[in-house]
């Protein structure tokens, strides 16, 4: 039987280090491409360098020359793509940059394959925020993308090109549109991370006040871990196809915020509306949650749930970790790091 490897780009990232995780439990090689730079981008992954079977490559997606030369070098069987500029904020005040990332790079990989060997198979990271401002109830293969991003606008671009691909070249290309997918390593920019890792400091007294933006936006949240067996099964089809990945159950950042700080045992309330809405400290009366508006997006996403009724049809896929077992996962992970 032909040895799998496989070529993670975006590899550490937290669905990176998830997916390196799974694969090499599955007797993988793998191989994981970071970009060169000065800082030290590889926490996330530390504990898979002394493995045998895991190798890191210098490489970035926005040179197509890089990616050629990757793929020629390694002849991988699978190739996932899980790198992007991934905070919608920053594709606002990056946007070229984002398109480059999350467009184009899609596109290099792509060439590359066609023109090596299109048998590998491949697997584009999609999101949720491509539908944007929908009116659907929830959100299936078959929703129309609406984004409301330049992130998701240009997601909307590779997922609609790893289609074309497909059929064009008849190459094993699948997307993967995930909801918002979260775990104890999330990058600190995110809503999810922020507010745990601010309403842990303030419990232990190391923080006084959390900031947030649009406390309304419902999102449906998962577990990463169930997401990248997702990812996985969705390359071990016989036929390439794409699939929404979610948990079908959605909550606001409010109720999120609730749900944390009961379980940290702080006692809040809110008052106020709109931007003048705050939640206090019932023990003290001290502020310890406030809304500002620079934390809202030019163009604000009201509500996303996911429909995943073919991944569990066709892939035998459902999540398992409930919301508030990923919180407490979350918020034990920065007591550890903080006490």
């Amino acid at each position: 039987m032909k040895k799998k490897i496989a070529l993670i780009f975006g590899v550490t990232g937290q669905d990176g280090f998830y997916l390196s995780e799974l694969l090499l439990k599955k007797k993988y090689k793998v191989h994981g491409v970071k970009r060169r730079s000065s800082s030290v981008p590889t926490r996330r992954i530390e504990k898979y360098l002394n493995n045998k079977n895991f190798f890191i490559h210098y490489g970035d997606i926005t040179d197509a020359s890089s990616v050629q030369n990757l793929i020629n070098k390694i002849n991988p069987t699978e190739i996932y793509n899980l790198a992007a500029q991934s905070h919608v904020g920053v594709s606002f005040l990056t946007p070229l940059y984002t398109a480059n990332v999350n467009a184009l790079g899609v596109l290099s990989i792509l060439e590359a394959i066609k023109n090596t060997n299109n048998e590998i198979k491949f697997y584009q990271a999609g999101t949720s925020e491509m539908f944007g401002k929908t009116i659907n109830k929830s959100q299936n293969e078959n929703t129309i993308f609406n984004p409301q991003s330049p992130y998701g606008t240009a997601k909307v671009f590779a997922h609609q090109i790893t289609k074309n691909y497909r059929d064009a070249y008849n190459i094993f290309a699948s997307n993967g549109i995930l909801f918002n997918h979260e775990s104890p390593i999330r990058g600190e920019n995110f809503v999810t991370k922020k507010i745990i890792s601010s309403l842990v400091k303030i419990s232990l007294g190391l923080q006084k006040k959390l900031v947030l933006g649009n406390l309304y936006a419902k999102r449906d949240w998962g577990h990463a871990k169930d997401y990248v067996e997702a990812i996985y099964k969705i390359l071990q089809k016989n036929k390439p196809g794409d699939y929404v990945i979610s948990t079908g159950k959605e909550y606001t950042i409010k109720e999120f915020v609730n749900m944390t700080a009961k379980m940290l045992k702080l006692k809040i309330s809110w008052k106020g509306k709109g931007l003048k809405e705050i939640a206090i400290n019932k023990d003290n009366g001290k502020t310890l949650i406030s809304v500002s508006k620079i934390y809202y997006r030019p163009l604000e996403v009201d509500f996303l749930k996911g429909d995943s009724t073919k991944a569990k049809k066709e892939l035998k896929w459902q999540s398992k970790i409930k919301i508030k077992e990923l919180i407490n996962e979350m918020i034990n992970y920065e007591l550890k790091n903080l006490i």
